[in-house]
């Protein structure tokens, strides 16, 4: 059984090892001081960006999620934008991702959230696999503007 927490002080090393995880699968390069600034996100209060962290049944971290909400003018409401997830390679099919989701649903029921929203990559079919199940394909297309 996997159980949801929010990710605390004591996640640290964890959390980094993740982190670290997610953004090779991206092949993104992330520094020590890039994780070191998401860390100190999540553990300010008054910081928008949220996370938590899949437990497998002995204690040990083996996915983060991270989350925000957003302004959704048009609908005159607010959304959560789960931004990160990542579940360590294995632990995938233990059923940690879609425990993630219920608790980011739930969080964002108790908000008053009037949807949850995120991106993948287009080749990311292990995840889309779970998000066809959890989710519904919108007919957005996302662009970047680098400054």
């Amino acid at each position: 059984m996997t159980k949801i927490v929010p990710i605390t002080p004591e996640h640290r090393d964890d959390w980094e090892r993740l982190y670290a995880a997610y953004a090779a699968f991206y092949k993104v390069e992330q520094t020590p001081e890039m994780r070191a600034r998401v860390w100190g996100w999540l553990q300010d209060p008054d910081h928008e960006v949220n996370g938590f962290l899949a437990l497998d049944e002995s204690g040990r971290p083996v996915g983060l999620a991270h989350f925000r909400p957003f302004s959704r003018p048009l609908a005159a409401s607010v959304g959560g934008f789960f931004d990160d997830l990542f579940v360590d390679p294995d632990a995938r099919g233990s059923g940690a991702a879609q425990a993630i989701f219920a608790a980011i649903a739930e969080e964002g029921r108790k908000r008053g959230w009037t949807v949850i929203r995120w991106i993948t990559a287009e080749d990311n079919y292990r995840g889309r696999s779970v998000y066809d199940r959890v989710g519904s394909k919108t007919r957005w297309v996302t662009y970047d503007m680098p400054l």
